[in-house]
């Protein structure tokens, strides 16, 4: 086996394909901005600097390990580079940390702490640039980018959209969409994955916590939250919680202290969109017509289609998201009794995805020309909330959502994480529903996080051939693959965010591997301690479908495409 030497430790070589990889191997944390191993290799930021035996200084990112290297991370000339560049970082970045959505959770900031900078040699003499409101997902401030670019290989590597990227040249450089135009002129989705890679308040969520401490505060507001799947399993990482535990009863708990009247789960939104999407996929199985079926479930893969593949928009699924289906019949619901109590029902979405901000304002998921959820927050923002309440969220006592929609199957939990959807379809139009055929569904091919997987399962008396997709990039090349023939599928699911929306947009950032994985097996835990694993055998739902329901299945649980 071939070695390399680092700071008088070997360390063997074994497929990693950077020095870098071998350092932190060896258990060295050596500072970065712009690396990220599922991106391409950029060596900008110059951080990861270090030294050889010969007095050679390279980027460790960008450098091949070769056996027999003597590598050094921390002498003197190492640590004298590193603190330089640093500076100079600093010296061309707004520092008004104070007042930073990032603060406290900004890498440029540890890292001023962690290299000692108690004061900036160098004066930032760069023209101060107003900031980009434009989204109703994100917010850019050029003013806090240091240039890694994070966010230009992210938006064009993995989401394959391409919204930003570098403009002019030397000092005057900067990270801006095409044209200098602004962000919702481009093709963003919303996708919020620029926000999760960078690594100051360059790009940060667009808050709207304001307006939902102001309808807490209006006493003629009925004022109730709906949790996504996958907020439950990240909220914790904020408050020194296991990674991957399930906090729901601890949330549910919080939210009541902030003052919200009642509290449910999306997950009676996913059993709702199992129903309506199965019974979508057999319909278009028996006619023919516009195959393969896409998932509808995650906007920025839906705004991804229609603006680079138009052509396809016709084969998405009509049916509403979970939490479009959720405020749509809450609201309904409540009509009446708010007519007699003279009140107005305010839905909060608690999601883990920054484009469900802007879903909430597509006219085709209005129900009578009214919005139906009136405001969604990330699990980031309702962390924040919590703790400006002062609210000890790790010493709550568990408690549970309301009724009557405080039943869910595991079926509805599973959506938060790749393959999720598909597989609860599948559970609902299987012809023997029991543990087996559980078994035989999760063991398909349809869990794990690879990019693209595909499995065929028998429905009746034909084949349906089936792709799950994570990552907008590769959903693209899919599509590529449909339109020139060489593909052929029945029903496809796609989430823009890799892995699904346990990493979306406006979860907690800065997820290492064991992050990703705790997240992944704390979904399956909360499916497998569920009562109930199919959705079509929730019982509330099946209540809801025979009296509530009938007659309005598709006013309120379909888009409506008219309004398009």
């Amino acid at each position: 086996m071939d070695y390399i030497t680092i700071d008088h430790m070997v360390v063997p070589i074994e497929g990693e394909k950077n020095v870098l990889s071998l350092i932190r191997k060896a258990g060295i944390d050596l500072p970065t901005f712009c690396y990220h191993s599922e991106l391409s290799i950029y060596g900008a930021c110059r951080m990861c600097v270090v030294e050889d035996d010969r007095g050679r200084m390279f980027a460790s990112c960008s450098e091949q390990p070769r056996p027999g290297m003597v590598i050094y991370t921390n002498t003197p000339k190492v640590r004298h580079h590193r603190k330089l560049i640093l500076e100079l970082l600093l010296g061309s970045h707004c520092t008004s940390c104070t007042t930073c959505h990032k603060n406290g959770d900004c890498t440029l900031q540890d890292l001023a702490n962690r290299l000692a900078i108690d004061h900036i040699r160098f004066k930032d003499h760069r023209v101060e640039r107003p900031l980009d409101l434009s989204s109703p997902s994100i917010v850019r401030d050029p003013n806090k980018c240091i240039l890694c670019g994070d966010c230009v290989r992210t938006c064009d590597e993995v989401q394959g959209v391409g919204a930003l990227d570098f403009a002019f040249r030397g000092a005057k450089t900067e990270v801006m969409p095409a044209f200098n135009r602004t962000i919702a002129e481009t093709d963003c989705v919303g996708c919020g994955q620029c926000r999760v890679v960078c690594p100051t308040g360059a790009i940060t969520i667009r808050t709207n916590r304001t307006e939902v401490w102001e309808a807490l505060d209006d006493p003629k507001k009925r004022v109730i939250a709906q949790i996504a799947p996958s907020v439950r399993l990240a909220i914790g990482d904020s408050f020194g919680i296991p990674k991957g535990e399930n906090c729901m009863g601890k949330l549910v708990a919080a939210l009541r202290r902030l003052g919200f009247d009642e509290v449910y789960d999306t997950n009676f939104g996913a059993d709702l969109t199992v129903m309506e999407e199965s019974k979508e996929l057999l319909e278009r199985l028996k006619s023919g017509e516009n195959l393969p079926l896409f998932t509808s479930c995650c906007p920025g893969w839906v705004k991804y289609c229609e603006q680079k593949y138009p052509e396809f928009t016709k084969n998405i699924s009509t049916c509403r998201s979970p939490q479009g289906m959720f405020s749509a019949v809450t609201k309904e619901f409540y009509k009446e009794r708010d007519k007699e109590e003279g009140k107005e029902t305010f839905i909060v979405s608690i999601m883990p995805c920054t484009a469900k901000k802007g879903e909430i304002l597509r006219p085709d998921n209005f129900t009578d020309g009214k919005q139906d959820t009136d405001i969604v927050i990330t699990t980031t923002e309702i962390v924040k909330m919590i703790k400006y309440a002062g609210i000890k969220f790790e010493t709550l006592a568990d408690e549970a959502t309301d009724m009557p929609f405080g039943l869910a199957s595991g079926g509805g939990a599973i959506f938060g994480i790749t393959g999720g959807v598909t597989e609860a379809v599948l559970r609902a139009i299987a012809p023997k529903q029991d543990y087996t055929t559980l078994q035989e569904i999760s063991l398909s091919g349809i869990r794990g996080d690879i990019p693209i997987k595909e499995t065929t399962v028998t429905v009746g008396d034909r084949e349906v051939h089936i792709a799950v997709i994570n990552g907008l990039g590769n959903a693209g090349r899919l599509l590529e693959s449909i339109k020139a023939g060489t593909a052929h599928y029945d029903f496809v699911e796609v989430m823009a965010c890799r892995r699904g929306c346990i990493l979306g947009g406006g979860q907690p950032v800065h997820p290492g591997p064991r992050t990703k994985r705790s997240r992944q097996e704390g979904i399956y835990r909360v499916d497998l301690s569920s009562n109930v694993r199919f959705s079509n055998k929730n019982p509330l739902l099946t209540e809801l479908y025979d009296n509530f329901l009938t007659g309005k299945e598709h006013k309120l649980l379909h888009r409506n495409l008219s309004e398009e």
